[in-house]
């Protein structure tokens, strides 16, 4: 019998056991039952607690700023200031802004929820054995809610990741965190529940950039809800199964307006989450696919009458979804790589899951016949600060990108999206290089490498391989000088 199996077995025997005082077997069989769950929760907690830390984010002074010291009192019962606030080293020192996190490198990458950072902030992390390191962000991504932090530790203790697709409603689980900062000795509390629920959505916050609300993954029915309690600073930590597995980082939500409490959240480990959590390690981009198209809810009525998907109410001209073999307005979409479509949301989600120039195959009903479609993916183009230290490489000076990955910062009603399909975008270029002399600016689109058309920057990549001399770069777009010729560097 596995482990897995032999711990669903003793936990339906103790709640059975306790609640019918012993019709199993006597009262010592309830509580012999109810004890074996207890060993279990025990063992899983000493097995992940060494893997979580808690993160205190301090926020750099400024110029004329002043901060009030704690007042403490003395043995002598005498009320004495400090004469200095206590390091961030320290343990009497009490953060304004905290956090959790998971170990997932023994190298010292820490991994926490994206909204645990801040602006002009500082990091610090304590470990399981009372040690405090400066951190460093190695890379954030805001559309997934996750971040990463490196420390200068080495043997740490990684934590083990789950599958999140095997959880079901009533599953126990687990949570480790930092509520309140009291795990300032590195010792995180437990909390532990079941799943109460799966792929909600977290609730949206509208902004002047975005109306919607919906800036993450997470706004379109993702998140594992769960009964456990997870107080302020248990974002970040993990939500652990009965096996130890990490299959969800908690995240702490407000609660809805007029109520108390918040139900409890966690972003599920799942194949995105595998991909993005590797992504960000290595301080690069994460990317997402884009379709490039307007969805439309069915009407209640066509709900009724049994049918299922979402309409297309709108195609983005020089988007995937416009080309030549793609959709058409008043397309029904019913399923994405064989998911079944319900409501726009799921459609965004199931899209944006993907990652860029990956095929998405759509099941469609055109002019009532159902039909399949293959598109390849653009790039999305994620709102909000995303930190990458590894940048993606420059040829000879400069970036490129996709076009629909590209949002007008200089929109203050809101962000604006530039969509053309027949070339990349400059996003970068560094004065003084061969791009620059070239004349080349951030904001240029490049539709042709000699005579060789780039659509997308894998092939803008392919086809500059190699070259040696100058290479000519035709633009897409209307301009005095529709050519220019970028001399190697030297």
């Amino acid at each position: 019998m596995s482990r897995s199996v032999w711990l669903r077995l003793i936990t339906t025997l103790a709640l059975l056991g306790l609640a019918t005082g012993g019709a199993l077997g006597g009262e010592q069989s309830g509580l012999a039952a109810a004890a074996a769950i207890e060993k279990a929760l025990v063992d899983v907690i000493a097995g992940a607690e060494k893997s979580v830390v808690a993160i205190a984010r301090v926020r750099k002074e400024r110029p004329g700023e002043t901060f009030t010291l704690e007042l403490r009192p003395d043995p002598f019962d005498r009320t004495l200031a400090p004469a200095t606030a206590p390091e961030p080293t320290d343990p009497d020192f009490i953060p304004n802004e905290y956090g959790t996190g998971v170990v997932v490198d023994r190298r010292g990458l820490i991994l926490t929820a994206y909204h645990v950072l801040g602006e002009e902030s500082d990091y610090y992390v304590r470990t399981h054995d009372r040690k405090v390191y400066r951190a460093r962000i190695k890379g954030a991504d805001p559309r997934s809610d996750l971040a990463v932090l490196a420390i200068d530790a080495v043997d740490l203790a990684p934590i083990t990741f789950g599958d999140a697709s095997s959880l079901k409603k009533g599953r126990i689980v687990i949570a480790l965190g930092n509520p309140y900062a009291i795990a300032r000795d590195g010792q995180p509390s437990a909390a532990w529940g079941i799943v109460a629920n799966l792929a909600r959505k977290a609730p949206p916050t509208p902004d002047e950039t975005d109306s919607s609300g919906k800036r993450t993954l997470h706004h379109f029915g993702t998140l594992i809800q769960t009964d456990a309690k997870l107080n302020l600073g248990t974002s970040g930590g993990p939500l652990l199964n009965l096996e130890g597995q990490m299959v969800g980082l908690c995240v702490s939500l407000a609660a809805v307006a007029g109520y108390e409490t918040a139900a409890g959240y966690a972003i599920p480990v799942d194949q995105t989450f595998r991909r993005v959590v590797d992504t960000l390690k290595s301080g690069r981009e994460v990317e997402y696919g884009f379709l490039g198209i307007q969805p439309a809810n069915l009407g209640p009525r066509e709900v009724l009458a049994g049918m299922q998907g979402i309409r297309v109410d709108r195609v983005v001209v020089g988007t995937p979804a416009a080309r030549p073999s793609g959709l058409k307005p008043d397309d029904i979409i019913t399923a994405v790589d064989g998911q079944p479509i319900h409501e726009a949301d799921s459609l965004v989600l199931e899209v944006g899951k993907l990652p860029v120039e990956s095929v998405a195959r759509l099941n469609v009903i055109r002019d009532g016949r159902p039909r399949t479609l293959d598109v390849t993916l653009a790039k999305y183009p994620v709102r909000g600060r995303r930190i990458i230290t590894t940048p993606a490489a420059a040829w000879r000076g400069m970036r490129i990108d996709y076009p629909t990955a590209v949002v007008d910062a200089d929109s203050r009603a809101q962000s604006r999206m530039v969509f053309f399909d027949d070339g990349v975008i400059v996003t970068d270029v560094r004065e003084g290089t061969p791009a620059w002399e070239a004349g080349l600016r951030p904001g240029i689109r490049i539709g042709q490498v000699g005579r060789t058309p780039v659509r997308t920057p894998n092939q803008f990549w392919a086809a500059v391989a190699g070259q040696r001399g100058p290479v000519q770069l035709r633009l897409a777009e209307e301009d005095e000088k529709p050519v220019r010729t970028v001399a190697p560097e030297s």
